[in-house]
């Protein structure tokens, strides 16, 4: 469908017609950009172009280059010789983020960049403090702000101290920063990922509100469901190189993969609802609770089953798997492993009763940044392969490295290079890799696919068909639906810490996800008993 049907023909603004029209500069253009570190090329030879008043959006898979690109703008580094950047017409060398904010650029990255001990009108005026008789200024900066946050529709006060406002409330003082200091050109890189689907409508009709307003906005995501809603043009990149971009009314889901991966993914959910018979039970939860958010959860999981767990953010999804795997401490319940019943009591033991979580975050709770991709990859199942006298055997630690990237396909330069300079697609196939080596009977994935561009998703989703084949039992967690109802033979149904109903696997997709909304909100009734 093209994205404009998906808006109910939502067109080009009126204004950027008749820009491109009349052939007036835009306000941004990047052209023939190249980036190169020691023996890699970021980028080479890219092109940009943006307009006031327009959300273009960046789209490409992790290691694309897309951040790269937006670093360059923002002047966090120096591109090679042989490019240029104009603003509103005028080239502008941007040798640092000085210049670029100078220039009217501001970047608000997934990590937010505030001050949390500081106030609101602290970290608005970050870095350009207002002073009296030698004093910050603080009476003058919250004043000098207030505009700035009643604009913005913000809920909170100069003075609040940031490290108390949550999640979507800190994103908006990094926009209130941005708009305060007469920014032009605002990238967004994946803003909605830490956000409420309630949070996340605020923030796209402040997108909307800014665009309106003149504002040039350039926004990265991996989620296509926003580019329908959101984007007037899309650039696409690939391997570090520019593939196009498409004005509005030509855009088409189909389009945009095939650009951003290099080949066609029409059958990208490629699991055939009772494609494999599925086994003996091989996972067994009775009455699982923690005395808080999970209230007896009892289920059972087969062999070369997929099994889905859908619900709203916060029903307590995560929280089930991790009793399950040992990480939290449980205050009743029983898990049988294959029929045999399995006091767990920490991870380790449930990593030797073989059961393998995937955690949601990936870089707190999964991964040693600092470390290499194959100490990563053989931290686990080094001590199994010891030689006598506890020596470590690199030899199979190397092979088994090497036979990860190959089978996984992890983009990586070298094994021995650290996994937090991978893109985040290629860290998630670090960590399944690592546990994969511990030969699970069981798999929890927790949001496996988070932060995970399109083309790494599709190696994903291959994964878990090949491990369902080979008989391994997975427990699949997402927010995303398409994808639970894409790859899962049933769905489980969590609402407020209970299992509140179950979805068999069906032809029909858009009945699946109705049922589970039904469920997951309370519409439906339940279905379990």
């Amino acid at each position: 469908m093209p994205l404009s049907e998906a808006m109910g023909a939502m067109p080009l603004p009126p204004h950027l017609h008749a820009a491109q029209a009349s052939g007036p500069a835009p306000l941004l253009e990047l052209r023939n950009i190249s980036k190169t570190f020691p023996g890699v090329k970021a980028l080479s030879n890219v092109q940009l172009t943006v307009y006031a008043g327009e959300v273009h959006a960046l789209m490409g898979e992790n290691g694309a280059g897309k951040s790269t690109l937006m670093k360059i703008l923002s002047g966090a580094y120096i591109a090679d010789g042989g490019g240029e950047c104009r603003i509103a017409g005028e080239a502008v060398e941007i040798d640092g983020p000085a210049t670029a904010r100078a220039h009217g650029v501001a970047v608000i990255y997934q990590e937010l960049s505030l001050a949390p001990n500081l106030s609101v009108a602290e970290n608005i005026y970050l870095g350009r403090h207002l002073h009296r008789r030698g004093m910050v200024d603080r009476a003058a900066m919250a004043r000098g702000c207030e505009a700035t946050l009643a604009r913005l529709g913000a809920d909170f006060t100069p003075e609040t101290p940031v490290h108390t406002l949550s999640i979507a409330q800190r994103q908006l003082v990094e926009i209130a920063r941005a708009v305060h200091f007469e920014t032009r050109i605002l990238v967004m890189d994946e803003p909605t990922t830490p956000l409420s689907t309630r949070e996340t409508d605020r923030l796209f009709a402040l997108i909307r509100q800014l665009r309106a307003e003149g504002m040039a906005i350039i926004y990265i995501s991996h989620r296509m469901a926003e580019i329908d809603e959101l984007a007037d043009r899309v650039t696409v990149l690939r391997d570090g190189c520019f593939v196009g971009t498409l004005e509005r009314e030509q855009l088409t889901r189909a389009a945009l993969v095939k650009m951003m991966v290099g080949r066609d993914l029409s059958g990208f959910y490629t699991r055939t609802h009772g494609e494999v018979e599925p086994g003996e039970i091989m996972l067994s939860v009775r009455n699982m609770s923690d005395g808080r958010r999970v209230r007896a959860c009892s289920f059972d999981l087969r062999a070369g089953e997929v099994l889905g767990l859908a619900g709203l953010v916060g029903a307590g999804r995560t929280e089930l798997a991790r009793l399950v795997f040992g990480a939290d401490a449980r205050t009743e319940g029983a898990v049988f492993v294959a029929g045999t019943p399995l006091a767990v009591t920490s991870p380790r033991q449930a990593i030797d009763a073989g059961i393998a979580y995937l955690t949601e975050d990936r870089k707190l709770q999964g991964l040693f940044l600092d470390q290499s991709v194959h100490e990563n990859i053989n931290l686990i199942v080094a001590a199994r392969d010891a030689l006598r006298g506890g020596r470590l055997n690199r030899t199979t630690a190397r092979q088994r490295t090497a036979g990860a990237i190959r089978s996984l396909g992890i983009r990586v330069a070298h094994p021995q290079i650290n996994v937090g300079s991978l893109s985040g697609g290629n860290q998630q196939k670090v960590m399944l890799s690592r546990l994969l080596e511990t030969r699970p009977r069981v798999l929890i994935l927790d949001e496996p696919t988070r932060g995970v561009d399109i083309g790494a998703k599709a190696e994903i989703y291959r994964l878990i068909n090949e491990l369902a084949r080979s008989g391994v039992a997975v427990l699949l967690i997402s927010s995303e639906l398409p994808e639970v109802v894409g790859l899962c033979d049933r769905v489980l149904v969590m609402r407020e810490g209970e299992l509140v109903g179950e979805v068999p696997g069906s032809a029909d997709a858009a009945v699946m996800q109705e049922q589970i909304i039904a469920l997951a909100t309370g519409a439906g009734q339940p279905t379990l008993h």
